[in-house]
């Protein structure tokens, strides 16, 4: 067949239109424990990824990201089957960041060979934060008795319902210097010589999308369709492949005593803080 009407027929037929696999990672990551809330977790992301990073055909692989961030563990696992897949299929990743990446959600984006933010998203926060809320006197006011019993003093560590107790801080604050010492060190050698020498930039601090390429924590500003475009072509098209979402929704039971008061505050704690999670960057 004449190489001309080979063209033609590619033409007709669309194969010579480049097809962007995307997948879109929005939430907090980690298992939150309240009914009917999305959460990104490797478990959760396996199979988009994998069916993303399967299109032989695809010269690359598009991340979206809008995250608060979240566990740390799940986020440097995500990460790092992400690049896994990459380096096994051979295909570029393009990390593009919609609202926001910050903490875990900006590790994941790190797993972009090129990261494109709007100059309006707000990326950064590289640093690790454990929050909550202390009730050491709420039960006995409501005339709820807490009782815990361990194996070992530091096993009820950080309970929100004793009081807090120095010697357990430190050995937070111990753990979390070993986390943000490593994350750090990813950064570092995934944005190498872009990375800017300044002096917040691993602090917890975070920017404008704008400042964010400034400081060489991403690379452009713009959005993934038109950046795809212009490296593609115009007929580049992006196949969009959906993540699981949990089908259980876990109800909240009123029962006697200290279950009840217990799991409906761990319920109520854990809302606040996803909550905190996202307004904490104005969203």
């Amino acid at each position: 067949m004449p190489t001309s009407l080979k063209g033609l027929i590619s033409r007709v037929l669309g194969r010579d239109r480049v097809v962007i696999p995307v997948v879109r990672l929005a939430g907090t990551i980690g298992t939150i424990p309240i009914a009917v809330r999305q959460s990104i977790t490797l478990a959760s992301v396996e199979t988009a990824l994998a069916r993303a990073f399967s299109h032989k055909a695809a010269p690359a692989v598009a991340i979206l990201v809008n995250s608060p961030g979240g566990a740390a563990a799940q986020s440097h696992l995500i990460f790092k089957r992400i690049r896994a897949l990459a380096e096994e299929k051979n295909k570029k990743v393009v990390a593009a960041v919609e609202d926001l990446a910050a903490s875990g959600g900006y590790m994941i984006a790190l797993a972009g060979d090129e990261i494109i933010v709007d100059p309006s998203s707000i990326v950064g926060s590289i640093g690790v934060v454990s929050a909550g809320f202390g009730f050491p006197e709420l039960l006995s006011r409501i005339g709820v008795e807490r009782r815990v019993h361990t194996a070992g003093k530091s096993k009820a560590m950080l309970d929100p319902f004793q009081p807090e107790r120095e010697e357990d801080v430190a050995r937070l604050k111990a753990i979390q210097e070993d986390v943000h010492t490593a994350f750090i060190d990813l950064v570092k050698s995934r944005r190498g010589a872009a990375l800017a020498d300044y002096p917040d930039l691993f602090s917890g601090a975070f920017w404008s999308g704008t400042r964010a390429v400034a400081l060489g924590l991403a690379d452009r500003t713009g959005d993934l369709r038109s950046a795809m475009r212009e490296r593609y072509g115009d007929k580049v098209r992006f196949r969009m492949i959906r993540t699981e979402r949990s089908v259980w929704r876990r109800r909240l039971r009123l029962s006697s005593g200290d279950e009840a008061a217990v799991g409906l505050a761990d319920r109520l704690i854990a809302l606040l803080e996803e909550r905190l999670m996202w307004s904490r960057f104005g969203l």
